[in-house]
């Protein structure tokens, strides 16, 4: 292959996708900066550098799982409600299989990882 043709084939590094993936989640469900803050264990002013594509997420840093646990929760509520109001609402409303609202849930660690178990177990259901 020509080296002109490999340049323009050339696959997105994955910390700018999931970087970009991270704060687009965040903005279609409504979730704040400074909780996305809290979420990826990161400060306010590196959210804001993420938003200005300033700042990508590290590989070999706790924030990148996070990352890749908050863009699952987006995914699977997108599949399994299908609009963004709807999972929008879902995460603001009191869940009794979690015995709390998801939005607060997802401010920890664990409770992150419950709600993945939760959708993941939803999504899984036919």
């Amino acid at each position: 292959m020509p080296a002109l043709a490999q340049q323009t084939t050339k696959k997105p590094e994955a910390t700018a996708v999931l970087s970009k993936a991270v704060a687009r989640a965040a903005e279609r469900l409504d979730v704040s900066k400074s909780l996305l803050a809290k979420v990826l264990g990161v400060s306010p002013p590196t959210i804001t550098r993420l938003y200005c594509g300033n700042y990508l997420l590290d590989q070999n840093r706790k924030e990148w799982d996070f990352a890749l646990l908050f863009v699952r929760v987006f995914r699977s509520l997108d599949s399994i409600v299908g609009d963004e109001s709807t999972a929008r609402k879902w995460l603001q409303s009191e869940n009794r299989a979690l015995n709390a609202k998801p939005i607060e849930l997802i401010r920890t660690t664990e409770g992150l990882v419950r709600v993945v178990q939760y959708l993941d177990a939803s999504r899984a259901r036919v």
